[in-house]
């Protein structure tokens, strides 16, 4: 069983809303064989709080503009390691020192990855996004 379609667009706006923010090692993880409890999860980070912050504001605003809110937040006060759970998918916005300690890619490296790619950077001999799939293609795979 893989990630839902739903969930794979749902996460692939909060990649790309975390990217526009300007996060780091953004990347999407399908643990929808191993957990039960959601299908996805977005990892994203940053070098400082309040870039963490922004993120997930950013996040937020994206899915609240599709129709989707958070069921939960946590971390928010100390803005180091933030969760959004938006029950389908998972938002981890980390501290960039919390991202390399806690290393959830590596706990979840026996799970399949969904294929992000930040819509504004600029492909070779093309513009910026050119040739990348947009969230609908890319959701449909």
């Amino acid at each position: 069983m893989t990630a839902s379609p739903e969930a794979r667009e749902t996460a692939l706006l909060a990649a790309q809303a975390a990217a526009d923010k300007l996060a780091v090692d953004v990347s999407i993880v399908d643990v929808s064989e191993r957990l039960a409890i959601t299908d996805a999860f977005v990892l994203a980070s940053a070098p400082n709080e309040r870039q963490v912050q922004a993120i997930v504001d950013e996040v937020e605003e994206r899915l609240r503009e599709h129709g989707v809110k958070p069921v939960r937040r946590e971390g928010v006060a100390e803005a180091r390691w933030v969760l959004l759970d938006f029950v389908d998918v998972v938002v981890h916005v980390q501290h960039a020192e919390e991202r390399a300690y806690y290393a959830l890619e590596r706990l979840w490296k026996d799970c399949p990855t969904i294929p992000f790619t930040d819509a504004a950077v600029p492909v070779p001999g093309g513009s910026p996004g050119a040739g990348a799939p947009s969230v609908a293609e890319t959701a449909g795979q």
